[in-house]
């Protein structure tokens, strides 16, 4: 093939084609072989400036050197089936079309140390209307570099550098060529397969698919991951489900009965402390403490304070922390499972299951309603309430937002009024935003200092944190006044990392590094996770666990069971927890063993591991590797199949009826304004219905 390949670049070559078009360079043929080199040469620069793959060994290296051809020889070889300036045009726009690719994969890549899904695009709608804001501070001047060989390639296409060649080439010659890419993509497979075994089967993580494959082959095999999710429903049967409870009865550990049923009845705050990690506790900048309200907390006798749990959070982010916070089911493994599926599913969630136990249910968001698909997911969840951003009266007015949404401390005032109104006991979640990338204040609500790491992106971290705490200080204070904090129950946890895996330098200098491994990676996504209740034995537990594991510890304080639900997580606080922490891409951490980016550390040290030289991590490994792929693949096959519509025993007891629901304005204040005389059990009905909202102080200065 290769042979009759070099042939047809032969005929491109003889005399008489070179006396009309001059030399081979400046044809067809060569127009072609200069973009593909291009192409190459732009893709594999950027594997090492811009994404963090991990390649290492002869293999591995050699892979990632031949992985941009075979589809750049496919694609750009399209051409050949046409003629004249047809033909050349397709060769630059399929140029161009790589190009664009590879360049939105820089910038997402660089916030997220993740690639571009079908399931992130599809979701534009619901999160494009504040990308643009994270866009033009992830954006650097050199990326715009990808573009310039088709700049100049369209320059020299005008004046004509290239003769145009009318009658183009033999089909038999593209056909060639077509082929010739499909055969050194089966090879790049073959040699990849034998490096990793189960590649496309067992993998999780997207940076093997483009270290071993390529980033316009990972986008290939994206766009059959998205087609497969869609057909799930189709295919799946009460079988799929009973499969899935099987396995999660076999690994079901019974609740802690020191614990049990001690926060019942009491109300329900869930804080969603946005791109808030672990570290941030007890950090101080200059000798201050970045969140002394939350250190206290953190601290506090009565509160239960997890030291080792982690984000486990894919390409849906937030939207992934709230479906394991909600539902104890992980977001998929491309796109956000509340987007793609929040609207038509069946779900089991934490709002629905407290509603048949009296609770009010109610979110609250200083942003559009649509962000994340909230408006629709939220109603198949169970919430009676909705306030989002056209809710807040100040949400309009100029300086008021940054980034994602109000700004904390307007947000956490303004939401008295309706906090204040609830029928108790209610599940109230408040979900912060201004901790979010790109870290940015004015200067007004700054009076914190940023750290020194050099790196602009990373150093505001702080300051948006301590803003952030002081809005948490203010909460506190007002509820403690008004006396919903002795008969409350408080859940705070982070959502996910603020800092991306992208900015190591700066994030050694954070931790009093010189610099930071892949164990220190791992670590660096722990996330806080504190329960607080009066009269709730806490302390420091280092119990290792993740997001998946809040709902089954917060039923069981609150007295709920568990049995028969299909959740993924486990009780923080039972004596027979495994300890297991699952990370999206399949990575995970054992009190024993971590493994991250296909490196094996001891969890305890930090020191690396050779699987080779230890069998007894040989063995855990495989067995929690093989736990770890059942659990993301049928958490997965319950979202894709909504295998929870066959589960006729939850059904009876949890049913949640959608249409019930109506997030409009007008009706859900007319509603909330009746439940003060049929339910009259809210702190504005208790109190005569006088309104306590100007006891809340906040330092807002948009609010002196």
């Amino acid at each position: 093939m290769l042979k009759n390949f070099m042939s047809s670049v032969k005929d491109q070559l003889t005399w008489s084609s070179m006396k009309k078009t001059g030399p081979w360079w400046r044809s067809l043929t060569g127009f072609f072989v200069l973009n593909l080199i291009l192409v190459w040469f732009k893709t594999y620069l950027n594997y090492f400036f811009n994404f963090s793959l991990g390649a290492s060994g002869p293999i591995q290296l050699f892979l990632l050197a031949v992985n941009p051809i075979p589809t750049a020889i496919i694609l750009l070889g399209i051409a050949f089936y046409f003629r004249g300036r047809l033909a050349y045009f397709l060769v630059w726009l399929f140029n161009l079309i790589q190009t664009v690719w590879l360049f939105a994969n820089i910038l997402y890549y660089r916030e997220f140390s993740d690639f571009l899904s079908f399931g992130i695009l599809g979701s534009g709608s619901s999160t494009g209307n504040n990308l643009s804001k994270s866009i033009a501070a992830i954006i650097k001047p050199t990326d715009f570099l990808v573009y310039l060989d088709l700049i100049v390639l369209a320059v020299l296409l005008l004046f004509k550098f290239w003769p145009i060649q009318k009658a183009g080439l033999k089909k038999r010659y593209a056909l060639l060529t077509t082929a010739l890419g499909l055969a050194l993509m089966l090879v790049n497979f073959g040699i990849a397969s034998v490096d990793r075994s189960g590649l496309l089967t067992r993998s999780f993580d997207n940076n093997y698919i483009v270290k071993y494959m390529g980033l316009n082959e990972y986008a290939a095999f994206n766009a059959f991951q998205t087609k497969k999710q869609s057909d799930s429903r189709k295919e799946a049967t009460a079988q799929d489900l009973k499969n899935v409870q099987n396995f999660l009865n076999e690994n079901n550990v019974p609740a802690n009965t020191s614990y049990y049923g001690t926060q019942k009845g009491k109300n329900v705050f869930v804080i969603h402390l946005e791109s808030f990690q672990q570290f941030l506790l007890d950090y101080k900048v200059d000798g201050q403490e970045v969140t002394p309200n939350l250190n206290a907390f953190y601290h506090d006798q009565n509160t239960l304070s997890f030291d080792n749990f982690y984000n486990q959070v894919g390409q849906g982010k937030t939207s992934d922390a709230e479906m394991m916070q909600e539902n104890s089911l992980y977001g998929l493994s491309t796109g956000s499972a509340m987007t793609k599926y929040g609207t038509s599913n069946t779900f089991e969630s934490m709002p629905g299951i407290l509603g048949q136990q009296g609770y009010t249910s109610a979110a609250f968001h200083g942003d559009v309603s649509t962000f994340w698909n909230r408006n629709n997911t939220y109603k198949s969840f169970g919430y009676n309430y909705f306030f989002s951003k056209n809710y807040y009266p100040n949400s309009d007015k100029a300086n008021y937002s940054v980034g994602y949404g109000l700004k904390d401390k307007i947000f956490l005032k303004d939401s008295a009024q309706y906090i204040e109104q609830l029928p108790q006991p209610f599940y109230a979640k408040l979900i912060t935003v201004t901790n979010h990338y790109p870290y940015t204040l004015d200067k007004e609500n700054i009076d914190f200092p940023a750290t020194q790491t050099g790196d602009s992106t990373v150093d505001g971290y702080v300051q948006t944190a301590h803003y952030l705490d002081e809005a948490f200080g203010e909460l506190m204070n007002y509820l403690k006044k008004t006396g919903l904090y002795d008969k409350s129950t408080f859940v705070l946890y982070g959502d996910h990392y603020g800092i991306s895996e992208n900015h190591k330098d700066a994030i050694a200098k954070l931790l009093g590094k010189e610099s930071v491994n892949n164990y220190d990676l791992a670590n660096f996504q722990k996330v806080p996770f504190m329960i607080h209740g009066t009269g709730l034995q806490g302390g420091i537990n280092h119990t290792y666990g993740g997001e998946i594991d809040m709902m089954p510890t917060l039923l069981h304080l609150l007295g709920v069971s568990t049995d028969g639900l299909t959740l993924f997580g486990h009780d923080l606080l039972s004596q027979q927890n495994q300890q297991t922490v699952i990370f999206r891409n399949g990575d995970w951490v054992t009190p024993r063993y971590t493994k991250y980016r296909n490196e094996y550390y001891d969890t305890q040290t930090g020191q690396q591991l050779s699987m080779n030289a230890n069998p007894a991590l040989k063995a855990t490994a495989k067995r929690v590797q093989a736990y770890a792929d059942k659990s993301l693949s049928y958490s997965d096959k319950v979202i894709t199949g909504d295998l929870l519509r066959f589960d006729k025993n939850r059904l009876n007891a949890y049913t949640v009826d959608k249409s019930q629901y109506d997030y409009q304005k007008a009706s859900a204040l007319k509603t909330l304004k009746q439940n003060q005389k049929s339910n009259p059990t809210s702190l504005f009905a208790k109190n005569n219905e006088q309104s306590t909202v100007d006891q809340y102080e906040t330092s807002a200065p948009e609010l002196k």
